[in-house]
């Protein structure tokens, strides 16, 4: 079908006439998320439940052809029906088997029959009432699905600071969008941040717009009901050490000291760590050092512990914020 931008299929959201299929594709995981959160919108609250779905590429029962059938459903008590694959590069960039892929082990022009058929119909013959969306990190585009989703498919490039995935980057073009998305993201939360400031998330953020959300994040959330946010506090909570110390994070809100707590759960992140052992850990503290050190903060601790841990399992949001969010509850008790 085509590629669109993120700006283009919001207009098509507002007006209820959305594509039967979406391939949105990018690094910028933040943005990603709310187009496909807006899309899913396009089923009213009390339907959704019976008409969106959310199903993750690669977990046990997700195959291309369940989300084939999943996506043939018709909708219940609507018109519309959303279908959102998250993690779809396992589906459309999988990892190489051994020394070589599925494809690469068939002969020249040919893949081995499987499943991905059932995918490739569906793309090729769309239900209706259905609007599906493939999310992905990366797509291989020398696979025969690929070429079908670029014929039949709205493809969305939500690259972050780099305006597509192999392109050249200007560093200086790269710095002044980055600043701007600062700007931008403190206006939004009633906040005016100095221009040094500003320039200082950008500059540690460099072409990476994950950590550049993520600095952005940890900044309001360190500033929270500031008027202005000065080069001060982006010193306090943007860092370009990389050193991490696996038990940085609880002996930092031990302290209390939730600017150094804030950043060495980024660095955690960022090198790899797990959500799920990162508030396993959390837990642990509160259980163990807390309960010794500071009893009285122990019962709220938990709530803030049991409330993190439903969200992350229920997806009620980034699971980087949510433990940021945590953090400081931790470290102001």
């Amino acid at each position: 079908m085509s590629v669109s931008t993120p700006a283009a299929v919001r207009k098509q959201i507002a007006s209820a006439t959305p594509d039967p299929v979406y391939l949105i594709v990018g690094d910028d995981e933040a943005e990603m998320s709310r187009l496909a959160a807006a899309i899913s919108g396009l089923v009213e609250d009390s339907l959704r439940a019976f008409n969106c779905e959310r199903l993750y590429a690669g977990e046990r029962g997700v195959t291309p052809l369940t989300i084939a059938e999943c996506a043939r459903l018709l909708p219940m008590l609507s018109d519309r029906r959303v279908v959102v694959v998250l993690r779809a590069e396992k589906i459309l960039k999988p990892k190489r088997r051994g020394k070589a892929t599925v494809e690469e082990e068939a002969e020249e022009g040919a893949e081995p029959p499987s499943d991905l058929d059932a995918l490739e119909g569906y793309i090729k013959a769309p239900v209706r009432e259905t609007t599906l969306v493939l999310v992905a990190s990366d797509v291989d585009r020398t696979r025969k699905i690929y070429k079908t989703i670029q014929k039949q498919a709205t493809i969305v490039e939500c690259w972050g600071l780099k305006p597509g995935r192999d392109a050249k980057v200007d560093l200086r073009d790269v710095a002044r969008v980055a600043e701007r998305l600062v700007r931008e993201a403190s206006a939004a939360a009633g906040q005016q941040i100095e221009p040094a400031a500003a320039k200082l998330v950008a500059e540690r953020a460099g072409a990476d717009i994950a950590r550049l959300r993520g600095d952005v994040e940890r900044l309001l959330l360190y500033t929270a009901g500031n008027a202005k946010i000065t080069l001060d506090d982006a010193r306090q909570v943007v860092s370009a050490e990389t050193a991490q110390d696996d038990w940085a994070v609880t002996n930092a809100i031990q302290r209390k000291d939730a600017p150094e707590a804030l950043r060495q759960l980024g660095l955690a992140l960022e090198a790899g760590g797990v959500p799920y052992a990162i508030l396993g850990q959390l837990a642990w503290f509160v259980r163990d050092r807390m309960a010794v050190a500071e009893p009285k903060r122990v019962p709220a601790a938990v709530e803030s512990i049991f409330k993190t841990d439903l969200d992350l399992k229920s997806s009620g949001g980034d699971p980087r914020v949510l433990l940021e969010r945590l953090v400081v509850e931790l470290c102001r008790g």
